[in-house]
Formats: structure tokens, sequence, C-alpha cells
């Protein structure tokens, strides 16, 4: 598999860590959906837990498109 063909990145996302209480972004995130609510879902940088995100209709929209 050539470099080129490689998925292109992820956009960029600020998420914040209830835990530590401090933002931070991150390019490796996925997209959840929850009873007609959608989340971005990302590990944390300082444990072994998740963060999420939640994400308006538009903005779930545009996400969906580039991942």
């Amino acid at each position: 598999m050539a470099k080129d063909d490689k998925k292109p990145a992820l956009p960029e996302i600020e998420f914040y860590d209830l835990k530590s209480k401090k933002k931070f972004k991150s390019t490796s995130w996925r997209l959840v959906e929850k009873s007609g609510r959608n989340f971005a879902v990302t590990k944390s940088l300082t444990g072994d837990y998740e963060c999420w995100k939640v994400l308006g209709k538009d903005q779930a929209a545009q996400l969906k498109k580039a991942a």
C-alpha cells in the first residue's frame, strides 16, 4: 500500500476532560449515535477512560462526511 492510499486525517475536535478539568484537541475520535443524539468519542490523554463531546445536528452531518 502506497503512502497516498491512506485515509485522509480526521478533522481536529476540541474535547474537555472532566476528571483533569482541561481541554485538549484530538484527531483520533469516532462518531457514536445514542438515542438520536450524536457524540464524538476519544480516549483521554490523562487516563484510560473516554471523553465524549455532544455534537449538534449540523456538525455531526459535516463530520460524518469527513469520517
